[in-house]
């Protein structure tokens, strides 16, 4: 069973807690993929989540942090409305793809007003595009950590069905997770995300999937 840290001050340091954990310097993607993975351990050592699949609470209970849900024409977004950072998601996908958004999104939380450090670019993938795919592996992490994933594919729970029954996302998530620890062979890269779908503070989620190309596991 999933237990959530009750200790109030402590909630309200997570935003905090985990934005400090990004040095103060310019970092390499691989660096960011690591500190995206970092950021996503610490989120459950701070709200002591004990079980496998990290429930959408963990996130809509933080202190300013509001989850809705709409119509929209992409996954998700998120956005400061001068009070409260707003995680706006598409009801209309399944649950387990909400909820992977939802992480998604908070990672980008998470990243404002580092972006320039965290995402220089590169030839292959500009600093949106390093964004959308950090923002993708954070969820991963998140939702599916390391530890946990390999404890169960020993206890033979190796199939995606399984291991989404298990932790509470999609087949398709626990796939790419999969191929992101080297436990099965990569799955297809999916489309970026086009540059002009994000601002200095606001963040959009297009209905793709994480690619375990440029994981850094």
């Amino acid at each position: 069973m999933n237990t959530l840290a009750t200790d109030e001050p402590l909630r309200r340091s997570t935003l905090a807690t985990l934005r400090r954990l990004v040095p103060n310097r310019n970092l390499t993607f691989s660096e960011a993929l690591r500190v995206a993975e970092l950021q996503a351990s610490r989120l459950r050592e701070l709200l002591d989540l004990r079980g496998e699949a990290l429930p959408e609470e963990a996130i809509s209970e933080l202190p300013r942090i509001r989850v809705v849900r709409r119509v929209l024409p992409t996954s998700g977004m998120s956005y400061w409305n001068g009070q409260e950072w707003v995680i706006a998601i598409n009801f209309r996908e399944p649950e387990a793809r909400q909820r992977f958004t939802l992480l998604h999104e908070y990672k980008h939380i998470l990243d404002h007003g580092s972006l320039e450090r965290l995402y220089t670019g590169s030839r292959s993938a500009d600093t949106a595009k390093q964004a959308e795919q950090a923002a993708d592996y954070f969820a991963g992490c998140a939702l599916m950590p390391k530890l946990l994933v390999k404890r169960a594919w020993g206890n033979r729970r190796q199939s995606p069905e399984a291991l989404a029954q298990l932790f509470d996302v999609s087949p398709r998530a626990a796939e790419v997770r999969l191929a992101q620890l080297g436990l099965t062979e990569p799955v297809a890269r999916c489309a970026p995300p086009a540059r002009s779908q994000r601002t200095a503070s606001r963040y959009f989620r297009l209905s793709t999937w994480p690619s375990p190309e440029w994981s850094a596991a």
